[in-house]
């Protein structure tokens, strides 16, 4: 049974489809073997610190809506708060968490004291992490919600901002490496401008280019073995963030040489803002090599910005989860829940039902993804309509073998006149709708 904050709640087991109990999992069975492996080795479910930990419910128009014990400034707080966290990830049966510096110790008067504050946390988690088996995701350090970070981190005007994030990180750094960490992540948060009348938008880049160069160099020298990630992010704080999307971290990469250094951490609700679908973002970055985890969440449809809600989309999650199986699935990285209750969601119930629900959703949208991929429900539609490129004529033309007068003389002599073919999206949503 739950103890302290969880008093009374059992730990939450695999009770099958017919199962009534909203705290039992319906669909996500741990052990069950999908593509030859553990469902829970293939989802690698991830709990996040901030959205459960630290919001207080609070809005642009409101102030906190969640009495939680462990709210407050000191040692004794953050310890209490990872007490709370490890006891969730226990009743939930997590095999991971992630947190940011800011969200697991209170903020010091220097940059020194913070740092000790967070090496003192890292020796609680670490106890509680060989006492509960459950691991480290990724670790990230927050560079957005203090007043110095208010014109960016790396993209700051001020070098000295500069060289704080960069003590900052390096220490996020060194923890997320002592804890086993199987990733470091890089959030943008205001890594961006407002306006072009005090920006240089020229430098800004190259100080971004140089930030991330250093923490890749550091990375070598630590040994540390995990993916450095970056996750695109647009609009949101900024007017303008320079990871705006996959592709454009993809160019920003490629011009630093960072693109086999350096994957993306993905999340739903910033594929949605950035004018993309999530299945797109995914595809993206795996046809581009640089795909390495997720932020599962979604947005609300009548919003305009980042709701961070629980998944609860079947065939929108499945359809991700083919793009992530058809790459080969995760490697280092996994499915990290990068969402928070609802303010009117008071409960300790309301934190365990909402992971609950939300991993149902993902176990559910994933199976039906295996099955399509073991059947080549698309993939096969897909060799079809692409199959004219394996005529050696056409494997010729990509090859460099003809040049643009050559393919132009073969079209007039052969009198090639191509026939329009059906791309078939409706018989293909069919196909899909048959699986989730």
């Amino acid at each position: 049974m739950g103890k302290g904050f969880f008093t009374d709640l059992a730990p939450v087991r695999y009770e099958g489809p017919e199962s009534l109990n909203p705290l039992a999992y319906r669909h996500y069975n741990p052990d069950e073997m999908v593509l030859g492996r553990r469902l829970e080795d293939h989802l690698r479910f991830a709990v996040c610190y901030w959205h459960n930990l630290v919001w207080t419910g609070s809005d642009p128009f409101g102030g906190y809506t969640f009495e939680r014990p462990w709210f407050g400034d000191t040692m004794d707080h953050a310890k209490r708060k990872a007490d709370v966290a490890f006891e969730m990830f226990e009743l939930l049966g997590v095999p991971f968490f992630t947190f940011h510096d800011f969200d697991v110790r209170p903020e010091g008067a220097t940059l020194a004291e913070s740092i000790s504050r967070l090496e003192e946390i890292a020796d609680y988690f670490a106890a509680k992490m060989e006492k509960t088996g459950v691991k480290l995701l990724w670790g990230t350090a927050n560079l957005f919600s203090h007043r110095r970070f208010m014109a960016g981190a790396a993209t700051n005007p001020d070098p000295d901002v500069f060289a704080y994030a960069a003590g900052l990180v390096k220490a996020c750094m060194d923890v997320t490496h002592r804890l086993g960490g199987e990733n470091y992540v890089l959030w943008g948060g205001r890594e961006g401008y407002e306006t072009l009348l005090n920006t240089d938008m020229g430098r800004e880049l190259d100080q971004l280019g140089r930030f991330l160069s250093l923490v890749v160099d550091y990375k070598h020298r630590i040994g540390f073995k995990g993916a450095i990630l970056v996750e695109p992010k647009p609009q949101e704080p900024t007017k303008h963030q320079y990871d705006f999307d996959v592709a454009t971290v993809y160019g920003f990469l490629k011009r630093y040489g960072l693109e086999n250094e350096v994957k993306v951490n993905i999340e739903q609700g910033h594929a949605i803002l950035a004018g993309h679908s999530f299945e797109h973002e995914l595809a993206l970055a795996a046809a581009l090599g640089i795909f390495g985890s997720i932020d599962m969440n979604r947005n609300d449809q009548q919003s305009g910005w980042d709701t961070d809600q629980f998944p609860n989309n079947v065939p929108e999650v499945a359809l991700a989860y083919y793009q992530i199986v058809k790459a080969g699935g995760f490697t280092s990285g996994g499915t990290n829940f990068d969402a928070k209750l609802r303010r009117q969601s008071l409960d300790p119930e309301d934190l365990l039902a909402a992971h609950v629900g939300a991993m149902d959703v993902c176990a559910r949208g994933f199976k039906a993804a295996a099955r399509m991929l073991e059947d080549k429900a698309l993939s096969r539609p897909l060799g079809e309509r692409y199959a004219g490129w394996e005529s050696a004529e056409a494997k010729a033309m990509l090859s460099g073998e003809r040049t643009l007068e050559e393919i132009a003389e073969r079209v007039m002599r052969e009198d090639i006149e191509p026939l329009p073919r059906s791309g078939r999206q409706e018989i293909l949503e069919n196909i899909v709708n048959r699986y989730v």
